[in-house]
């Protein structure tokens, strides 16, 4: 099967699509448990945690997102160096739950079948087109993620940054010397989270209301932002990052709830979720590899009868 990197065609004890926190977690859990387990990733293992900063709530002493991803990917190539667990790199596009077994669909049109399945296929970036509080005129060019943003691209700049999620203080605490300066726009319900950086003299918050950015002839853009006590200013930015969160990145076939997140309940019982998919309060590291660790366990003690 050309989507693999190893063998995969006879149905497995427990499929797991996505190798970031929970889906390395359940797979490593399962595997280590005898369990026979493919492991689905369309990029690279830990790809997403490997472009994390700076670490602080992750057990082990890893420091920073390279390093941890680094450790998943040697514990994924120790066991499939067991035989216990293939993986298949392709893109997973849907999951289907039957009284005997689960299916997921490839990109290519494959499936791959097992006895149960765990989505661990997490959130991806909002953009301004995301949002309602943003209105975005003309052919706005993508605007892109903080957290992606490297030092030395915004180096002795002021840089716009549309909303206050938390990759702000994830990227200041791996760049604490970087004198790029930061002025944050964002709404009510972002404020919360400003106060982990509210002490960083590179930042200035302003809440708004509503902000409306447009691009400039010749680059940068226009930006017009309008505030709760019913004033707005005007300004013009070089540089502009968007950090306005996440949504769920949800395969075709789960059931999802109001706010695109999927229940695990509401889920078919050979289907389960893990990690950032199940709710925005899943999206810390440590929260997702137990989560990953506890849905394997949830088909392996089925499989004995009992309840874990």
């Amino acid at each position: 099967m050309t989507s693999t990197a190893d063998a995969a065609a006879d149905p497995v004890d427990l499929l797991v699509v996505g190798a970031g926190p929970a889906g390395v977690a359940a797979a490593l859990m399962a595997a280590s448990l005898r369990m026979r387990v493919t492991l689905v990733e369309a990029a690279g293992v830990g790809s997403k945690v490997a472009e994390i900063g700076a670490l602080e709530n992750v057990p082990g002493g890893w420091t920073t997102g390279p390093q941890l991803a680094e450790a998943f990917a040697a514990d994924i190539a120790r066991h499939r160096e067991s035989g216990r667990l293939t993986l298949v790199r392709a893109r997973a596009t849907a999951v289907t739950g039957y009284d005997a077994r689960a299916e997921v669909a490839l990109e290519d049109g494959e499936l791959l079948t097992a006895a149960s399945v765990v989505v661990a296929t997490g959130v991806t970036t909002l953009t301004p087109q995301d949002v309602d509080w943003v209105e975005v005129r003309g052919e706005v060019p993508r605007v892109p993620p903080l957290w992606r943003a490297a030092p030395e691209e915004v180096a002795a700049r002021e840089v716009v940054v549309l909303g206050a999620d938390r990759p702000l203080g994830t990227w200041l605490r791996a760049h604490p010397h970087t004198d790029t300066r930061f002025r944050v726009l964002h709404p009510a319900h972002d404020t919360y989270k400003t106060a982990e950086v509210a002490e960083d003299r590179r930042v200035r918050f302003d809440l708004v209301e509503r902000v409306r950015i447009a691009p400039r002839p010749g680059g940068g853009y226009d930006i017009a932002a309008h505030h709760p006590d019913g004033t707005s200013h005007r300004a013009t930015a070089d540089a502009l990052l968007a950090n306005l969160g996440s949504k769920p990145a949800a395969l075709d076939g789960l059931v999802t709830g109001p706010d695109g997140y999927c229940p695990p309940d509401a889920q078919h019982p050979r289907v389960l979720v893990a990690g950032d998919l199940k709710g925005a309060r899943m999206q810390r590291i440590a929260v997702a590899l137990g989560d990953g660790g506890r849905a394997a366990l949830t088909p392996y003690y089925g499989s004995l009868g009992t309840t874990p």
